[in-house]
């Protein structure tokens, strides 16, 4: 399988990654925000995900962007911007 070189195809499996990190963690990630202890709880799953997005992206283009960390704000945590934190 070759890499990825495309911007909007990094993207979109960047959001897909973070996807299934939210459908499979749902629970974990509200208790998480609930106790503002999203990235320490959800350590293992992140890394996790963010090794499989490197390993799917060309080097140059993991190098100078930042899909998946967005990612992560906008799929996981702006959906759960109905739940109680002390964070917003």
């Amino acid at each position: 399988m070759s890499l990825i070189e495309a911007p909007e195809q990094a993207m979109r499996l960047a959001r897909a990654i973070c996807s299934d990190v939210s459908l499979y963690n749902e629970e974990k990630i509200v208790r998480a925000i609930e106790q503002d202890t999203f990235f320490d709880s959800l350590r293992a799953e992140l890394e996790e995900g963010r090794d499989l997005y490197r390993s799917r992206v060309s080097p140059d283009l993991y190098g100078r962007t930042n899909y998946y960390d967005r990612a992560i704000v906008d799929v996981i945590l702006r959906s759960k911007g109905h739940v109680k934190s002390r964070i917003w």
